[in-house]
């Protein structure tokens, strides 16, 4: 337990420091912040005049797909607001950049992943948090599950995302390839869960799980479902896992042949 909560607050601290630098700039931090809702917003907006047209998507309506879009962006925006780093995990595998976190005593793949922030997933986390809050499926009672359902959200796209860039440990570059597969799986969680059937909804459920990023999650705010969310924390928990495995195997192929280089 302690060793959990010592990690926690590491993360915490990894948080505090870079979001003190991300504020020094605060003008161009406030724009990303903006421009990232206003960017997520112009995509609604597709589906908003089309839902005019067509107000019933195979049993899907507009406000669900604004909860769609919210619990969307606030699981991405979160993952890349705590654990930035994330995105340049394969850079730092392929250039021996994790040689500097490999002597320090703290957990490698935390470290990494908590050594960016980005500003727009403020912005997405702000834009996603107030689409849930309009929608009318949020409320006080409800709340517990707004919170289970972006941080499940969040958990599965940073594990994919882990997966995607620890290929780097066997591939070498891999970060326009690895950022490919990341960005099929956004694309695929903001689509209806409706418009899926056969083997592509078990592969949204499976080996890409945009299911677990968007519709699951919706799912559990349009008919709060103990079996869904148990679903939610038991896929979570299971891709995270998976994520962790893999790295941890590579991080052992990185300590004989990567070259050796320093954060700068």
């Amino acid at each position: 337990m302690i060793p959990r909560v010592n990690t926690l607050r590491f993360v915490g601290a990894l948080f505090a420091t870079n979001m003190k630098s991300a504020l020094i700039l605060r003008g161009a931090f406030v724009m990303q912040v903006v421009f990232m809702a206003l960017n997520n917003l112009t995509f609604f907006v597709f589906w908003w005049a089309l839902m005019r047209r067509v107000p019933d998507l195979r049993g899907w309506r507009l406000v669900d797909i604004q909860v769609l879009y919210g619990v969307v962006a606030a699981g991405v925006g979160l993952t890349f607001t705590v654990a930035g780093g994330l995105v340049h995990l394969g850079q730092f595998i392929d250039e021996g950049q994790l040689d500097t976190l490999l002597t320090q005593p703290k957990p490698v793949l935390v470290h990494a992943l908590g050594l960016r922030l980005r500003a727009s997933g403020v912005g997405d986390v702000l834009f996603g948090l107030a689409f849930i809050a309009l929608s009318g499926l949020a409320s006080v009672k409800t709340l517990p599950l707004v919170v289970l359902a972006i941080l499940t959200s969040a958990l599965v796209f940073a594990a994919c995302g882990i997966v995607f860039f620890s290929l780097a440990f066997w591939l070498g570059r891999v970060e326009t390839f690895a950022r490919q597969l990341w960005d099929l799986l956004i694309t695929f969680s903001l689509y209806p869960e409706p418009l899926f059937g056969g083997a592509v909804r078990l592969a949204l459920f499976t080996v890409l799980p945009a299911g677990f990023v968007g519709h699951l999650p919706v799912r559990l705010l349009q008919n709060a479902s103990a079996g869904d969310a148990l679903m939610l924390v038991a896929a979570a928990s299971t891709y995270t896992a998976i994520a962790v495995v893999v790295f941890q195997r590579g991080l052992r192929r990185y300590s004989s042949g990567s070259r050796f280089g320093t954060f700068g």
